[in-house]
C-alpha cells in the first residue's frame, strides 16, 4: 500500500558513510529475481532445512516455490498485500518465497500477540488472505480475520501441469521468458514494499514497517561485504518471520547468498537447538543473550564445535556470559546492533581484523560495543533535548541513514515524518561512536523493553493500568530494570493507587494483553512523587534509577 505513505525511499546513501558499499549485482532487480539467479547458481547445493527433518536443495526449492506460486496466483485475488500466519519452517519459507515470485508483499503476522493487535495488522494491511496451517492456529489459540488459506489444503490443487512446468521453468527458462506467470521476476522499480513488517508503537499499537526490495537487498549486500561469510556457511533460523531479522537475514540473506539455512520454530527449545546445531554443522547463529545462555546450559559444547559466527543481539551482553562463551566454545561472541525500521542490521562485530575510517587496522570485535558501521551506513547522535546535531564521540540519541532505512509507517506520514528526516531515522536509543568508529549502545529506547528478545512498549502497558486502577497517567510511570532471566522485566513506579497490584496483575492477566507485558505485583513501587524535569516532564532516568534502588540488580 505503497500509496499511503508519504516519504521518500532510500536508494542511496546522502550522507557521510564510514565505508562505502558497491552498486547491487545487476540480476537484482527483485527479491524474487535475485532468489532466482542464486538457486540457478547453486541448483544441487542443499538450500534449506527445518527441525521437521524437511531438507531441499536450491533447485528443488526454486522448483517448489514456483508451482506453489502457480497454485496460489489462482486463488489471490488482486490485493497486493497477502498475509502469513507461519512459523519459521520450510514451509514457511517456501510461502514467503512464492509471494516474492509474483511480486505480492508478504506480511508476516504475530502468532505470539493477543487477538486484539493481530486485527489491527490485518486492518492496517488491508489483508484479505492469509497462508496459515491448522497446526499454528491450534498452538496461538488466534484466528486472523479475512480467508484463510490453509498449505496443507493447497496439495490437492496441484496439477500434473503445475509440476512439469515447474520443474522445467526452475531447470531451464531465462527470468525474463517467466516474468509473465511470475510477475516478481520482472525489472521492478526497487523502491515497491517487500514486506511489512509490524512493531508495537509507543502507545502499545501496532505500526507497520515498510521495507522496499531496496531496503531489503542493500542489507543483504551489506551484511555480504561486512562479514567474512564462509563458502559453506550453515545458518540456524530460529527467529519468526514476522521479525525483520527472521526475514531479512535468515530468509533473503541466506538464500540471495547461496548460503543454507536450518530452521526450528521455537527458539525456546533449547535441546533441539542444540541438537540442530549438532547434526547440521551450524557455524552462524543470531540469538539474544538470554536465549543463547539456556543453550548453554541445555546443550553440550561439542553441539557447537562448528560455530564459528555467535552474533547476539537485542539485549546487552554481559560480560559474564561473554566469558561462559568464551571459556566453553572457545569463539568470541559478536554483538550487533539494529532496528525493524533499519532492515534491520546497522552494525555487527566481526572475528577478522577491519580497518577502522581513518584506515587503521583493528580486530573487528570490540566486546561493550555493538560494532563497526555496516557499508554505506552512516552515523550520528542528536541532542536528547534540542535534537542538534552532537560532535561525533558525543553520546546522545542515535540517527542512522543508509539503504536500509525503512520506507515508512503504513498509512502513518505523520508518525514516519517524526522519526524520519531526510533519510536519517532516529531510533530513540543512546550511544556514540568511539575513536575507532566502533558503536556503542549506553540505553536502550527510553519507552521499550527487550524482554527474552522481544520489544514491550512501555506506553502501552502504562494505558492498560491507568485504565484499570482509574488514576492519571501523570500519577504512573512503566520503566524497566536488569532481569537475570530475561535480561529486562517491568516495573511500575506509581503514587498511591486506588486498586492493590495484585488486582491489577490478576486483570491484566484475565485480559487480551500479551503476557510478556505484564508486570509483576511484586515489580510495583510506589513514591510520594514521579520525578520530573524541569522542563515539566517526567524524568525518564530518575524513575527508573527509583526502580533499580528499590527493586535491586540481579547478581
Amino acid at each position: 500500500m505503497a500509496d499511503d505513505l508519504s516519504m521518500r525511499p532510500t536508494t542511496t546513501v546522502a550522507g557521510a558513510p564510514d565505508f562505502p558499499l558497491p552498486p547491487l549485482p545487476d540480476t537484482w532487480r527483485s527479491l524474487g529475481r535475485a532468489f532466482f539467479e542464486s538457486a540457478r547458481t547453486f541448483r544441487t547445493k542443499e538450500a534449506i532445512a527445518d527441525s521437521t527433518g524437511q531438507s531441499l536443495s536450491y533447485g528443488d526449492l526454486l522448483t517448489r516455490s514456483i508451482v506453489l506460486a502457480r497454485v496460489l496466483k489462482r486463488l489471490l485475488g488482486p490485493a497486493k498485500n497477502v498475509g502469513l500466519f507461519l512459523p519459521s519452517t520450510v514451509a514457511g519459507c517456501v510461502a514467503n518465497l512464492s509471494l516474492a515470485l509474483l511480486g505480492k508483499t508478504a506480511v508476516n503476522l504475530n502468532y505470539t500477540a493477543g487477538q486484539a493487535i493481530l486485527d489491527s495488522c490485518v486492518d492496517q494491511a488491508g489483508i484479505v488472505q492469509i497462508l496459515t496451517s491448522p497446526k499454528i492456529l491450534q498452538k496461538s489459540q488466534l484466528t486472523p480475520r479475512g480467508e484463510l488459506i490453509h498449505l496443507e489444503d493447497l496439495k490437492d490443487k496441484v496439477t500434473i501441469v503445475d509440476k512439469v512446468v515447474g520443474a522445467l521453468a526452475a531447470r531451464f527458462a531465462p527470468a525474463s521468458l517467466l516474468s509473465t506467470m511470475l510477475p516478481g521476476l520482472a525489472a521492478i522499480d526497487l523502491a515497491q514494499p517487500a514486506t511489512i513488517i509490524f512493531t508495537s508503537g509507543s502507545t502499545g499499537d501496532p505500526k507497520g514497517v515498510v521495507l522496499s526490495h531496496s531496503n531489503i537487498l542493500s542489507n543483504v549486500h551489506q551484511i555480504d561485504h561486512h562479514i567474512d561469510l564462509l563458502e559453506n556457511e550453515v545458518v540456524l533460523g530460529v527467529l519468526p518471520f514476522f521479525h525483520s531479522f527472521g526475514y531479512t537475514v535468515t530468509i533473503w540473506t541466506v538464500l540471495c547468498l547461496g548460503k543454507k539455512v536450518v530452521f526450528h520454530f521455537n527458539p525456546l527449545d533449547s535441546r533441539v537447538v542444540a541438537d540442530l546445531c549438532e547434526k547440521h554443522g551450524v557455524t552462524m547463529m543470531a540469538s539474544t543473550p538470554t536465549f543463547f545462555r539456556s543453550y548453554l546450559q541445555r546443550g553440550r559444547p561439542e553441539q557447537f564445535a562448528k560455530l564459528v559466527h555467535l552474533l547476539l543481539g537485542a539485549e546487552k551482553l554481559k560480560p559474564d556470559l561473554a566469558r561462559e562463551i568464551q571459556d566453553r566454545l572457545k569463539i568470541d561472541p559478536m554483538e550487533g546492533y539494529g532496528c525493524t525500521e533499519t532492515g534491520p542490521v546497522v552494525s555487527v562485530n566481526v572475528c577478522e581484523e577491519k580497518l577502522t575510517p581513518d584506515g587503521r587496522p583493528v580486530h573487528g570485535n570490540r566486546l561493550g560495543c555493538v560494532g563497526l558501521l555496516l557499508p554505506g551506513t552512516s552515523v550520528k547522535t542528536l541532542d536528547p533535548d534540542s535534537g542538534e546535531e552532537l560532535p561525533r564521540g558525543t553520546e546522545g540519541v542515535i540517527a542512522v541513514k543508509g539503504p536500509q532505512i525503512m520506507s515508512g509507517y503504513l498509512g502513518r506520514p505523520e508518525e514516519t515524518a517524526k522519526v524520519l528526516i531526510d533519510g536519517w531515522y532516529t531510533t530513540g536509543d543512546l550511544g556514540y561512536q568511539d575513536a575507532d568508529g566502533f558503536l556503542r549502545i549506553t540505553d536502550r529506547r527510553s519507552r521499550f523493553s527487550k524482554i527474552g528478545g522481544e520489544m514491550v512498549p512501555h506506553a502501552g502497558v502504562e494505558a492498560a493500568i491507568v485504565a484499570l486502577a482509574g488514576v492519571s497517567d501523570h500519577e504512573l510511570v512503566v520503566t524497566s530494570v536488569p532481569d537475570a532471566k530475561r535480561g529486562e522485566r517491568l516495573a511500575v513506579v506509581h503514587t498511591t493507587l486506588p486498586i492493590a497490584p495484585t488486582e491489577i496483575y490478576r486483570r491484566l492477566n484475565a485480559g487480551e494483553m500479551p503476557k510478556l507485558w505484564i508486570p509483576s505485583a511484586d515489580d510495583f513501587v510506589e513514591v510520594e512523587a514521579i520525578p520530573v524535569l524541569g522542563t515539566g516532564k517526567v524524568d525518564l532516568r530518575g524513575v527508573r534509577r527509583v526502580a533499580l534502588e528499590r527493586l535491586g540488580t540481579p547478581g
